[in-house]
């Protein structure tokens, strides 16, 4: 298992440029860097192959810099797997060093690491946050199998701080099911917003 204090390379599974399908920077363009390894193991992740923390190579931060620049992008996006596993310092310093805004999608299971431009914290039932995520969130995105992640993501609206975006998100195998929910309660709770997979519908990664 990777140390956060390995700075100089990085586990990565998949790297990519996109466009952002979910939450509050849906339909921008985004380069996705999801590092291998995970922590929290959701029932329902769509890439468990990201769990394994020894199945990834790692890549050099310069490398993965580069790589971000010779797609001219100027917002990445570091996910997982569980990125708060690693120290992710030196990578958001380059990054914003060149100009570039800085995301991070996190189950906020452990203490953030790196300079961010956006923090979305995505708490799972199966793993209990930090403390410090709440104050630090500027998106909380909870995702809905069933009725009852409602009345759970209102637990985490009361204590995330003031200013967090909130969204609520169904899992996609079980949309379809649960769109006739969300919506009335997004309705009934308009400082909620529907998030979708928007990049699934348009067939991108």
């Amino acid at each position: 298992m990777n140390s956060r204090n390995h700075k100089s390379s990085l586990p990565v599974m998949e790297e990519f440029y996109t466009i952002q399908g979910e939450g509050y920077y849906s339909g921008r363009p985004a380069y996705f860097i999801r590092l291998g390894g995970c922590d929290v193991g959701c029932s329902w992740c769509d890439v468990k192959e990201s769990w394994d923390f020894e199945a990834h190579p790692h890549v050099d931060v310069d490398k993965l810099v580069n790589n971000v620049l010779l797609h001219n992008s100027n917002f990445v996006v570091i996910t997982g797997g569980e990125p708060t596993l690693y120290n992710l310092d030196e990578i958001t310093k380059k990054l914003a060093l060149n100009g570039i805004e800085t995301a991070i999608e996190t189950s906020g299971t452990n203490e953030l690491s790196g300079s961010w431009h956006w923090v979305c914290f995505s708490p799972k039932k199966f793993k209990k946050p930090v403390e410090s995520i709440y104050h630090q969130a500027n998106e909380l995105k909870v995702i809905v199998v069933n009725k009852h992640d409602l009345l759970w993501a209102q637990e985490h609206e009361v204590l995330v701080n003031k200013s967090c975006k909130l969204f609520v998100q169904p899992e996609w195998d079980k949309k379809e099911k649960m769109f006739p929910e969300i919506i009335d309660f997004v309705k009934s709770n308009p400082q909620w917003q529907l998030s979708i997979q928007s990049h699934k519908y348009i067939n991108v990664p």
